[in-house]
This record gives C-alpha cells, sequence and structure tokens, in this order.
C-alpha cells in the first residue's frame, strides 16, 4: 500500500512540473511573479548593455477576463486605430531595431499585471482583505511563450544582430482603488508617476477597468530578463453596480477618449498614451532606448 502511494504522489508530481512547463506557465518564465503596492509596476533586471531590438505592439482581447467583455480590433476600430499610432510612434522615439514586422507564429510571452485573482478569476487581496486591511495586492508576472514562438523570435533577433528584444501588449487590466486620506478621496496608481483621482464613491471593494500596456525583454530561449506594466485610463465600477456584483467593461467610445487623452500634469500636457509607452520602453531597456528630444 505505501509503494502505491509513493508511487501516486511521484505520478502528480512529475504531471505538476510538466504542466508548469507548458506555455503560458509562469513557472521558469525568467522573471518570477512578484507582488507590488505601489508602481512603478515593475520587476527583474534592465541590461542596458545588451543589443535590444523590439516586436510590434499587439493587442491581447481577454487578457484579464473573458474577450468578450473587451473591445474588438477590426479594421477600422478604436483599438486598431490606436494600435497602429502606437507602432508609429514607437518606431519614431526609441533607437532600437524592429526585428520584426508582423506578428510571429505562435503563443507570444504573457504578461500578467492587475490584482491577483482565484481560480474561477475574481480579484482578491483588495483593500478589504483581512490581512492587509487597506494595502491592496498586485501581481505582476509573465507566462511562457510556445516553442513555435521561441524558435520564430530566435531566428527574428539573429537576423537583426541583437540578443534580445522588447514585447509590448495593449490589453485590459484589474486594477485596485485605494483611499487615500481620512476623507475618504480615492484614487489609482497607472503607473510612473501617474495616479489619477476618482469620484469619492467609488467603492473599495471592486476592481477598477483598466486599459494598460505591459510589457517583456526577452531573451533567445524565451524568457524574460524584465518586466512591467503602465496603465493608460481607468474606468470605475459605480457603487450600484458594484454592490451587485457587477464591473465597469471598456467601450469602443472609452477607447476614443484614450487616443487623446492628455497628462494635462506635465509640461505640454503630452498625450498619455505616448507618456505611459515612453515610461514603459525606457524602464525596460534601462534608460537607453529613447531619441534624444
Amino acid at each position: 500500500m505505501r509503494s502505491i502511494r509513493v508511487q501516486t504522489a511521484l505520478l502528480v508530481l512529475i504531471a505538476t512540473v510538466s504542466a508548469c512547463a507548458t506555455t503560458g506557465s509562469t513557472y521558469h518564465s525568467g522573471v518570477p511573479d512578484t507582488i507590488l503596492r505601489h508602481a512603478p509596476w515593475y520587476a527583474g533586471h534592465a541590461m542596458p548593455d545588451s543589443a535590444l531590438g523590439y516586436l510590434p505592439i499587439l493587442y491581447q482581447r481577454g487578457g484579464s477576463q473573458s474577450a468578450m467583455l473587451d473591445p474588438e480590433a477590426i479594421a477600422g476600430s478604436p483599438v486598431a486605430l490606436l494600435l497602429a499610432e502606437m507602432n508609429d510612434y514607437l518606431a519614431a522615439m526609441t533607437t532600437l531595431p524592429r526585428v520584426a514586422d508582423a506578428p510571429l507564429p505562435g503563443t507570444p510571452p504573457d504578461v500578467q499585471f492587475g490584482c491577483e485573482a482565484d481560480i474561477d478569476g475574481e480579484c482578491t487581496n483588495g483593500p478589504a482583505a483581512p490581512f492587509v486591511p487597506g494595502k491592496p495586492q498586485m501581481r505582476l508576472a509573465v507566462g511562457r511563450p510556445s516553442s513555435e514562438w521561441t524558435v520564430a523570435f530566435d531566428g527574428a533577433i539573429s537576423n537583426a544582430g541583437v540578443a534580445q528584444a522588447i514585447v509590448i501588449t495593449l490589453e485590459v487590466g484589474q486594477y485596485w482603488p485605494v483611499q487615500t486620506n481620512w476623507r475618504g478621496s480615492k484614487a489609482v496608481e497607472l503607473g510612473t508617476g501617474n495616479t489619477r483621482d476618482l469620484p469619492w464613491l467609488t467603492s473599495l471593494e471592486t476592481p477598477v477597468t483598466v486599459l494598460q500596456l505591459t510589457g517583456a525583454v526577452i531573451g533567445r530561449d524565451g524568457r524574460a530578463v524584465r518586466i512591467g506594466a503602465e496603465g493608460l485610463y481607468a474606468k470605475r465600477t459605480g457603487l450600484v453596480a458594484a454592490s451587485f456584483g457587477g464591473q465597469a467593461v471598456l467601450s469602443d467610445e472609452d477607447i476614443e477618449q484614450v487616443r487623446t487623452l492628455r497628462r494635462d500634469d506635465l509640461p505640454g500636457s503630452p498625450l498619455a498614451w505616448q507618456v505611459a509607452l515612453q515610461s514603459l520602453v525606457s524602464q525596460l531597456s534601462g534608460g537607453t532606448a529613447l531619441r534624444a528630444n
């Protein structure tokens, strides 16, 4: 009986390790899962002396929730237009070479950022969590790419003469709002130097839906060296909807706002998405990838 139990335990362990090594798993992905409570949202170590390239920015529908809840990226849609504007701006602002003109075959690495979620996708560890009251936790991790993608990526960066490349994705995430003072004011930390005030009646027990950029520096073996995220736009859930367990979703109209939203807190009021993209590339590359103004 003991022998059977030992053999069964070994089979379970082997199956678990095998599952952890598959596409999308964060096991041995290069950067371990990291729990953060305040921006900036980054983990891993930049290697500014390494030869870097970049891949075109892609849109991941259904990154943190059901795909049907995220805006579509069909031709002519606000998401498609924003994505094109971002890729044009990325090409103009960086000194890095683009290592591919089209998406690589297979499943790319998946940088995951937002609230910690349970097996059903429900956010946990928010401001109301009993063991960290008032201190919501955010999880930053990266899932492994498929073997097909890794092989194609290795060939692309070899042809470009670089050792690593920045991979960026536009997607929807879920961030925890926080209370900022005794009066009950609410805000959400979107990213580097970017905190947005929320209406006073915002629920602290329901996450805020955020359009974000996530990114990673990936080596030729498909493993990440550094990962991070920058939020662009937050849409809160009203108290009535939150009381019934509902959560606001982003619409095409919201994406249109993102295309023109400006950072009035910065000199010259630059476009918010451009500031976020600059911060992401700078943080991932160790500050060496941006053109001088």
